[in-house]
């Protein structure tokens, strides 16, 4: 069982008699709109929400490097989609330095927010921080600004206490709609021994995740009147390509059914991989069979199923044949007329931390010593740390608050999204115990 020390000790009850600090700020970040966007859409409050938390850091001592990355220079690199610009996004490294002779560790947070309407049901205004029944409510509070407020606060708590290795708030764009933030911090050289991004984990350490692609398959058909009989499509005859889509809807399920029977894509943690259709479009008029439709498919895998480069080139390969093959073995018209399978380039890779991994110890250690019992988990879909990790040689792991939202216990993409704030401070709390422990204290 891990105790605190007296160090410690005075730093858990620094951040806890700056609880409502705490909650102010994360409040401040709220009020800032920063809406996860696509290609072409102007900036937002982005350059002033990092602003304001390089300003805090600033006044520590910190090195600030607030940088807008250029188009060219992100242009093609793995997860940033074409077209896409920083202008007015930019990118936070702060870096406290240590005293010397620790490791390094990395405070990582993404600062983009899903889409929220106040017209959604939601209790008060999204974007309108409110404290109720200990909970702080408010677009981003759990995903992810309280968490990036719970880094900052046990930043300024161990600013006074001293450590020996380097500690570094990365803050970055583009996490929740495509992953370039985070690569913007890789290219822009981050480094350190490991990282703790401060997603709403339920102070669970995820050490892994998913990863994802998506593709568009493309069903042909043969167009003609609805309304009259036709000849059988050798004869010329019309195809209803959304009837054929049938058969393509069939081969994802015997594909994941497939996945759920192979002994080696069980994960200790991990869901199974799966391949989930998401989207379907055929058809323009109401008396005419449609010659095409299309469905987007998620395929959604484990680490075992990654390749070196890309890591999703395997995945799409085998779903891609899989499809085919399914469909030229159940249907004439497909095999004579096989579907179109194309791939979306803003795949995400999937990670994993070895249990064993110095940071997943800390962790551990900082949790029982903070009174919480120390859970191993991981995230079906994806975060920064598989950036983190993959690109930049950083092992990360993710280690933040309870996340909430009406209607789901555990995400924060909901109506009426929430934190507790008790859960915010034992954050804080437990990031400054971890960061003693992993960066060490001067002698």
């Amino acid at each position: 069982m891990s105790t605190l020390t007296t160090s410690e000790q005075a730093v858990v009850d620094g951040v806890a008699e700056r609880s409502d600090e705490l909650v102010e700020l994360a409040s401040d970040l709220i009020r800032f709109d920063t809406t996860a966007r696509s290609p072409g859409d102007p900036a937002r409050d982005e350059r002033d929400l990092q602003e304001h938390i390089a300003g805090r850091l600033a006044r520590l001592g910190a090195t600030i490097d607030l940088f807008e990355p250029t188009a060219p220079e992100m242009a093609g690199k793995p997860l940033v989609p074409s077209g896409l610009d920083f202008v007015g996004r930019p990118q936070l490294i702060a870096t406290l330095p240590g005293a010397g002779g620790g490791r390094s560790l990395v405070f990582n947070g993404h600062i983009d927010v899903v889409p929220a309407n106040a017209d959604e049901g939601w209790t008060s205004p999204p974007f309108s921080p409110e404290v109720r029944d200990g909970l702080l409510y408010g677009r981003g509070a759990c995903d992810m600004k309280g968490g990036v407020a719970a880094m900052v606060v046990a930043v300024e708590v161990l600013s006074s206490a001293g450590l020996a290795g380097d500690l570094i708030v990365a803050t970055n764009t583009d996490e929740e709609s495509s992953g370039a933030g985070g690569m913007a911090l890789v290219e822009r050289g981050l480094k350190a021994d490991a990282a703790i991004v401060a997603e709403p984990t339920a102070l669970k350490i995820w050490t892994c995740c998913r990863g994802s692609s998506y593709a568009t398959v493309t069903i042909p058909g043969r167009s003609g009147h609805a309304e009259k009989p036709h000849p059988h499509w050798r004869e010329g005859g019309v195809v209803n390509a959304i009837d054929k889509a049938r058969v393509v809807l069939d081969a994802l399920d015997a594909l994941s059914a497939h996945w759920a029977k192979d002994p080696m894509l069980v994960h200790p943690i991990l869901s199974r991989p799966d391949v989930v259709a998401t989207v379907m479009q055929a058809g323009s008029w109401a008396v005419t069979i449609p010659n095409s439709c299309s469905i987007v498919l998620g395929a959604y895998y484990l680490p075992v199923q990654a390749s070196a480069e890309p890591p999703s080139s395997r995945v799409e390969q085998e779903v891609a044949d899989w499809i085919l093959e399914y469909c030229a073995e159940h249907d004439d018209w497909l095999a004579a007329n096989p579907p179109e399978v194309s791939w979306d380039h803003a795949a995400v890779m999937p990670f994993e931390v070895p249990t064993e991994s110095p940071i997943v110890a800390t962790a551990h250690g900082a949790l029982e010593a903070v009174g919480i019992v120390p859970v191993l988990s991981g995230l079906d879909s994806w975060f920064d740390a598989a950036t983190l990790t993959t690109f930049g040689g950083i092992p990360a792991i993710g280690l933040g608050p309870t996340g909430l939202g009406r209607g789901t216990a555990s995400v924060g993409h909901a109506v009426d999204e929430h934190v507790p704030i008790d859960s915010l401070v034992r954050t804080a709390q437990t990031l400054a115990v971890a960061a003693m422990r992993f960066c060490g204290t001067p002698v």
